[in-house]
C-alpha cells in the first residue's frame, strides 16, 4: 500500500464489497464518508466496512465510491476491477418497459423545447414598455347624480 493511503477498497468472500481507512484520516471522518457513500460498518471487525445491498449495482456503486473519495482528493486504492481508473464499466442493466418509458419522459421534460422561448443568462430582463403620454386632456362627463364616471 502507498504511504499516504488513506481508503481502500476489495472483495470479500464473506462479505462482498468492503472498505477500510488507513491512520491517514480520522476514524470519524472516514466513517462519516464510508456511511455516506452506502457502506456499513461490520460487526466484530473495526473499521471493515461492507456495501449495503450489494446485489444491486454492487460493482458500479463501489467503483462510484472509489470516485468520489478521490475527487475529494483523498488517495484511494481498489482492486482493479473496483477501480474506475483502471477498468471498464460493467455494462448497465436493460431498463425494464416501463423504466424506459420513464427515462424516455425524463429526459424530454429535462430538454429543451421548441414551444416557448428561453431567455438569455447574459440578456436583460425585458420590461414592458411604458405607452407615451397623450397629448390630450380626458374628458370627464358628468351624470345627473353629480358623480363623476366617464362613458
Amino acid at each position: 500500500m502507498e504511504p499516504g493511503t488513506h481508503f481502500v477498497f476489495g472483495t470479500r468472500k464473506e462479505h462482498g464489497f468492503v472498505a477500510s481507512f488507513t491512520p491517514s484520516i480520522s476514524p470519524h471522518l472516514a466513517n462519516w464518508f464510508l456511511l455516506r457513500e452506502q457502506f456499513e460498518p461490520v460487526p466484530d471487525e473495526p473499521g471493515l466496512f461492507r456495501l449495503s445491498e450489494p446485489e444491486r449495482e454492487g460493482i458500479r456503486r463501489t467503483r462510484q465510491a472509489v470516485h468520489d473519495l478521490r475527487s475529494q482528493g483523498y488517495t484511494v486504492q481498489a482492486d482493479i476491477p473496483l477501480d474506475p481508473a483502471t477498468s471498464a464499466d460493467p455494462p448497465r442493466p436493460a431498463p425494464s418497459n416501463g423504466l424506459m418509458r420513464r427515462s424516455r419522459l425524463a429526459q424530454a421534460a429535462a430538454g429543451r423545447t421548441t414551444q416557448r422561448g428561453t431567455a438569455h443568462a447574459t440578456s436583460p430582463p425585458s420590461a414592458r414598455p411604458i405607452p407615451p403620454k397623450p397629448s390630450y386632456a380626458p374628458t370627464v362627463h358628468l351624470t345627473a347624480s353629480g358623480g363623476g364616471r366617464s362613458r
